[in-house]
């Protein structure tokens, strides 16, 4: 093997891979840590199910990241079979040329990300290139594949992703977002036509696209593309499965209601490893809701363990079912896990059938139809920009709540950095003759005043804002995110401390309930 290959396969600091800039909040490049990390657990799974085996010094397995950018998982799997494969493969050129021919894939998600993989691991942007580290390849493009692909039109949309032709039917000159393994009906046979035979793949890894923004007048508007990535990699069926995801499927996300019952129900899904501020997974980078990485294994199926990321430690670990009895969503933190228990024993009604949908009133958020002061036949409406006066036979929708006692919160309420939260915005009262836009859920109505205060006063708690924290992994807080929490007794002013004595929470409990929520500031 040439001085070239064998300087650079030694360990190098600063690693470059550390330093490049993301290409956006969607397309997030791996650090080498986190690869490292991921890799560890693939191992450790190997080897509990293969009496003991070394996943590193087995010639056979075969690895692919289906969603390659930096190139960084293939290379450090390189990296550790040709340590472990040294016995088996004394010659270094040939045991580095039987990894790179016969062990590691990668499918590129753009040109670009493409030429960086194979930089990173053929130490050259094409792998038959003059400083490439591998001989024995006939293309240019070696084991890492990149053409470009195009979206599949029905309509005005791409029927596998969601993409509109409007703004994603494009010259060759830009990309197109059409993702190689999520753009084709059958993908085993996508595989083949790709690499070659009947391929079967033992190890998937990766770190997918997260979304594609597919907004024009809204630029934060996007679908979730991730899911589409882990559902296709299973039905590629390897051995094992690892991808590092957003964190929101655990209990919403746009369109992402059935990819979460699949998962949720999948015995094979084996661990979950939770950073709930994707800052101490990526670095310099804002995920709302947080990441995780998950383990799939196809051929041990059992309950799942989760554990709870701050920085790098972990702060929990509880091998657990991923349902809860009767529900549908995750419950994130292992610590919530017996004070949902507690409060479902009491089968109370869900605060949930209180809260309306999104557009309680018919208004939209961009709703500027209004005048400053109240005439003759107006009600009053609450808009992001303050209040205002409209014509009540406007109101088409919900108009029976017009003249009731209510309350008004904000439906989008969101915080960065470490716990604890708010969770949610502070609520205030909605008087009779008022309405509101988009911007606002409406909770209830209420028979008196009296009623909705004693409702305002409990949705300060701690208490109450925890539970919400279980179903809220976005800025967003709809109906649903409402679920946990059991209507009470409105003929009383709620506190924490009654609340945490009705439903006999531990002082452990009580202090983890602290931990995370921030208490809201009395009104001056």
């Amino acid at each position: 093997m040439t001085a070239q290959a064998s300087f650079t396969l030694r360990g190098r600091n600063p690693d470059v891979l550390t330093c490049i800039a993301n290409l956006s909040n969607d397309e997030v490049f791996t650090p080498p840590e986190l690869a490292n990390r991921m890799l560890d657990t693939v191992a450790d799974a190997w080897s509990a199910g293969n009496r003991r085996a070394n996943i590193w010094a087995d010639s056979t397995v075969r690895f692919l990241d289906p969603c390659t950018k930096s190139g960084v998982f293939l290379r450090e799997i390189v990296t550790r079979l040709n340590k472990g494969l040294e016995v088996q493969i004394p010659d270094l050129q040939a045991r580095i040329d039987h990894i790179l021919t016969k062990q590691v894939f990668g499918i590129g998600i753009t040109r670009l990300t493409g030429l960086l993989a194979r930089r990173s691991l053929y130490c050259s942007k094409h792998a038959t290139g003059e400083h490439s580290i591998v001989k024995g390849f006939n293309t240019e493009d070696g084991n890492v594949w990149f053409e470009r692909t195009e979206h599949s039109w029905v309509g005005e949309k791409c029927k596998f992703c969601g993409a509109p032709q409007a703004l994603f039917k494009r010259g060759g000159d830009l990309e197109t977002h059409a993702y190689a393994l999520t753009h084709g009906a059958n993908v085993k046979e996508r595989i083949s036509a790709l690499f070659g035979g009947n391929m079967q793949f033992d190890v998937v890894i990766g770190n997918p696209p997260y979304q594609l923004n597919v907004g024009v007048e809204k630029e934060n508007y996007a679908v979730p593309l991730y899911q589409h990535f882990v559902q296709q990699a299973k039905k590629l069926e390897p051995r094992l499965l690892s991808m590092v995801v957003p964190s929101r499927w655990f209990a919403g996300g746009r369109g992402l209601d059935d990819f979460r019952e699949e998962m949720l129900n999948d015995k094979r899904l084996t661990s979950i490893v939770d950073f709930p501020n994707a800052a101490d997974c990526f670095p310099g980078v804002d995920i709302s809701g947080g990441v995780c990485y998950f383990l799939w294994d196809r051929d041990h199926p059992g309950k799942c363990t989760i554990q709870t990321m701050q920085g790098q430690e972990v702060v929990s670990e509880m091998t657990r079912p991923l349902l809860e009895p009767g529900e549908s969503t995750f419950v994130r933190f292992n610590e919530a896990i017996p004070i949902v228990r507690k409060v479902k024993e009491l089968n109370e009604p869900s605060f949930s059938s209180l809260v309306s949908p999104q557009t309680p009133f018919g208004f939209l958020s961009s709703f500027k139809n209004y005048k400053d002061k109240p005439f003759a036949g107006s009600v009053k409406i609450h808009t992001v920009g303050g209040v205002g006066y409209v014509d009540r036979k406007l109101v088409t929708k919900n108009s029976q709540w017009l003249d009731k006692h209510k309350l008004y919160i904000s439906k989008s309420y969101g915080e960065r950095g470490s716990y604890p939260y708010l969770f949610l915005a502070k609520p205030f009262l909605g008087e009779k003759g008022s309405c509101c836009t988009q911007t606002y859920l409406m909770i209830g109505p209420f028979k008196s005043e009296s009623e909705a205060k004693s409702v305002q006063a409990y949705i300060r708690t701690k208490f109450f804002r925890f539970l919400i924290m279980l179903r809220k992994n976005t800025q967003d807080a709809m109906r649903a995110a409402y679920s946990f929490v059991p209507i009470q007794d409105w003929n009383e002013d709620w506190t924490d401390e009654k609340l945490f004595k009705k439903y006999k929470l531990s002082a452990a409990e009580r202090e983890f309930i602290d931990k995370m929520v921030r208490p809201v500031v009395p009104e001056a």
